[in-house]
């Protein structure tokens, strides 16, 4: 929750400024509900998409303050589903991850399905438990096909605006034996290993390339160091 749509404006331009109109990995910018026009203005004509941060299941009814996949279809490209913030503070749940991933591919929005373990889960040693029944839950009740247009984000939810990172190899060998592996049980080998897997928390310049260099992990999900267009744009040109 940061800028006006001027401030998200400006942000987006120094950032196509930066990478140029097509960068040299995929790119999307996903700013708050309010400024999503004004950064769409700023990214038409460029390779860069534009994402939302989060969508009611919903299309339309009387959910005052909500934004329907509805509203956002034909204009965004993606949309974040199930942060761990919105799991922390607004009582998102498995349930509702997974009514929000559906809606998100019913009007062919990618949904980047957030999962991962808080502080707690992981000194209790549960983090693959935990990861496991969030993939499980928001994958529930969907298609091969459908499974194929997500991108699944692990974010350790300790490492998030802590400045502490999990380390590449214990994020990579998450990302096979739970992510992955959770995706095999569902549809089987072939989308596990298709479906793409970011990983999210406390992500820099100095370590992307060395989470880059897993075979596991295919790209990131950029939180604080994106708020600067220096910072994100150090990252994105670090991906090797």
């Amino acid at each position: 929750m940061f800028m006006s749509p001027q401030d998200g404006a400006v942000l987006a331009r120094d950032i196509l400024d930066i990478l140029g109109k097509v960068p040299k990995v995929e790119t999307v910018l996903c700013p708050p509900a309010v400024s999503l026009t004004a950064v769409a203005d700023v990214l038409e004509g460029s390779e860069i998409q534009l994402g939302a941060q989060n969508i009611h299941w919903e299309n339309e009814g009387a959910y005052t303050g909500e934004v329907s996949a509805a509203m956002l279809a034909g204009w965004c490209s993606y949309v974040i589903i199930g942060h761990s913030e919105r799991r922390q503070y607004f009582g998102e749940n498995d349930e509702n991850v997974n009514r929000k991933v559906k809606a998100a591919l019913a009007h062919e929005l990618v949904p980047i399905v957030c999962v991962g373990e808080n502080l707690i889960e992981n000194e209790a040693d549960l983090t693959g438990e935990v990861v496991q029944r969030q993939i499980h839950a928001a994958y529930s009740g969907l298609s091969e096909d459908e499974a194929l247009r997500t991108v699944v984000a692990y974010e350790p939810v300790w490492a998030i605006g802590s400045g502490l990172a999990a380390t590449p190899f214990d994020a990579n060998l998450l990302c096979a034996a739970h992510v992955r592996g959770s995706l095999a049980e569902l549809f089987g080998c072939d989308v596990s290993e298709a479906v793409r897997v970011q990983y999210g928390g406390s992500v820099t310049s100095e370590n992307i390339a060395h989470f880059m260099a897993e075979p596991h992990i295919d790209g990131a999900l950029i939180g604080g160091a994106s708020l600067s267009s220096q910072s994100f744009c150090a990252i994105v040109r670090n991906v090797d």
